[in-house]
């Protein structure tokens, strides 16, 4: 049955609104004023919308589900301000979930750049020994790239004074030689893979879980990297998103990011599941493209960089993939015709992605889409070529949250200028996809839209933005969330826009995006999300 919502601000396209929408069967059939629409809907569900303000369901480019909803059965340390209250939350939590900590207590969100008493450093195995000597204790900074992990953990890891460093990751080592708890990149599975994951059972029910705080924050579609990064291995991640779809228990739409660490492993994945898999639904569930890691954080200095960190002298950064290997995965997923998207922070990092994208240009064109995320550091001549080859860039507008914070005393100003410069990305041309790479931070699209507009944190710090010359207004922003991140999944034909022919995606707000106080827009919430045409959230 056909379903209208009249007497709204519908968005459509900057400076372009309509008031009514009628949609059926997850389709949206006409947009106009509300005599049209009605008049062309005949008998059908009316919803009078009173004058809200309904926008394209978001569309969150790069984060990772499973990961969200782990997070929610962990210490909850996020937003700690100094070393002992990460130590006090973990022993709270501890003490909370005797069960959940028998084997070993693992958080992620700590970030030492947001520490306002104490020491302003990152954690040691000293510290996390105050939370337990009994059982391994590993905690990842917000970022994921570097971790802390205590003495029983190190131990059990059979590590000691004389240990060898592994290819792709460093641990730290104290005057003696002895590990001090500092794991980064491909080493932090030394340690983290020491405490027992979640049953299936249990991942299983908080994927759904963070699928239902993906809904109840306006995001209608997610583009998450769970294979290879889920703690159930590969083969049952998916199995489980095949299990959650088929059954109908989906309620965000969802497009694979596929992480291989070995071109092997790559090879294995194209002559099965890429060749094999059958989606049903492919608007729902559907497999994507190849996530690559080119280096680390900017947070942990791990970031690949062409000039060391002004604070952290002869640090280059943490390459997590060579050149030669590189250039071997995105070879293959060329051959077969698979987008690449590739983690790169740093501008060396960036640089040399660029490099191996061009080896696989067609006729100079950029026809499978290929993508960096993250693009944060950057200057005028590599956002101009980023451009001239059509790659894109998949943004995260809030890590301006913890960065703004972190940049200054990293690089030079000049370098900071064009930091996650969104208004000068794509007024040079780069299509540009914003996402949350959560839990790194979190999903909420309205903090993102908020960082975009303002570029200031959540407490308003700077006052006029940081360079603000590169805010965007908020339908741009808007669009980079809806338009921008479909395009990057080859479905800009069939979402991003209220439209006819489009999929019935929709956002119902608790007030006006577009006319409130900027400051407002990290408090906007859903009263209602429509994915479909079917209401999957409403307060």
């Amino acid at each position: 049955m056909k379903k209208v919502l009249f007497n709204g601000k519908i968005y459509m396209s900057k400076d372009h609104f309509a008031q009514a929408v009628c949609f059926e069967d997850e389709v949206i059939l006409k947009v106009g004023g509300n005599d049209e629409v009605l008049a062309f809907a005949g008998d059908c569900e009316k919803v009078d919308l009173e004058g809200k303000t309904v926008i394209p369901g978001l569309n969150d480019s790069h984060q990772h589900v499973s990961m969200i909803g782990e997070h929610m059965a962990q210490a909850a340390i996020i937003g700690s301000s100094s070393i002992d209250e990460v130590i006090t939350r973990c022993k709270a939590f501890m003490a909370e979930n005797p069960d959940l900590c028998k084997h070993g207590v693992r958080a992620t969100g700590w970030n030492q750049d947001l520490f306002i008493t104490g020491e302003k450093r990152y954690l040691n195995r000293h510290d996390l020994d105050k939370i337990s000597t009994e059982v391994p204790v590993v905690l990842s900074r917000i970022c994921g790239h570097i971790l802390a992990a205590n003495t029983k953990a190190i131990e059990m890891a059979g590590l000691g004074i004389g240990s060898p460093q592994i290819e792709g990751g460093t641990f730290g080592l104290e005057a003696d030689g002895y590990p001090d708890g500092f794991f980064s990149e491909f080493a932090t599975g030394m340690v983290s893979s020491l405490i027992p994951g979640l049953s299936d059972d249990q991942v299983e029910a908080l994927t759904l879980k963070a699928m239902d705080y993906c809904v109840s924050h306006g995001l209608t579609s997610i583009q998450s990297n769970d294979i290879g990064q889920c703690t159930m291995g590969d083969e049952k991640t998916f199995a489980m998103f095949q299990r959650i779809y088929s059954g109908g228990g989906g309620k965000v739409r969802y497009h694979h990011q596929l992480c291989f660490r070995t071109a092997d492993d790559f090879r294995a994945f194209l002559k099965g599941e890429f060749k094999n898999g059958v989606y049903k639904c492919p608007n729902w569930l559907n497999i994507g493209c190849l996530k690559l890691f080119k280096d680390g954080s900017l947070g942990a200095r791990t970031a690949t960089t062409r000039n060391e960190y002004l604070d952290d002298p002869g640090n280059f950064g943490v390459e997590a993939m060579s050149a030669a290997l590189m250039d071997e995965m995105v070879g293959l997923a060329a051959e077969n015709g698979m987008q690449v998207i590739t983690h790169a922070i740093g501008d060396k990092a960036i640089c040399d992605m660029l490099d191996s994208y061009e080896k696989v240009l067609v006729d100079g064109k950029n026809p499978l889409r290929h993508s960096i995320v993250h693009y944060q550091c950057v200057d005028e001549a590599i956002i101009d070529r980023t451009a001239k080859m059509g790659v894109l860039a998949q943004a995260q507008p809030i890590f301006l949250t913890t960065d703004i914070h972190a940049v200054p005393s990293r690089f030079p100003e000049e370098m900071n200028r064009w930091f996650l410069a969104f208004k000068s990305y794509l007024a040079k041309g780069v299509t540009v996809a914003f996402g949350s790479d959560s839990p790194v931070e979190d999903c909420n699209p309205f903090l993102s839209l908020y960082c975009a507009v303002t570029r200031k944190d959540v407490s308003g710090y700077p006052d006029a933005g940081f360079f603000p010359q590169e805010c965007i207004d908020v339908a741009t922003a808007i669009d980079c969330f809806t338009v921008g991140s479909a395009y990057a999944e080859f479905k800009e034909d069939v979402k991003g826009r209220i439209a006819e022919g489009m999929l019935a995606d929709m956002v119902i707000l608790d007030r006006d995006i577009f006319t409130c106080d900027p400051m407002e827009i990290k408090d906007i919430l859903p009263l209602e999300t429509i994915v479909g045409g079917k209401t999957m959230y409403k307060a």
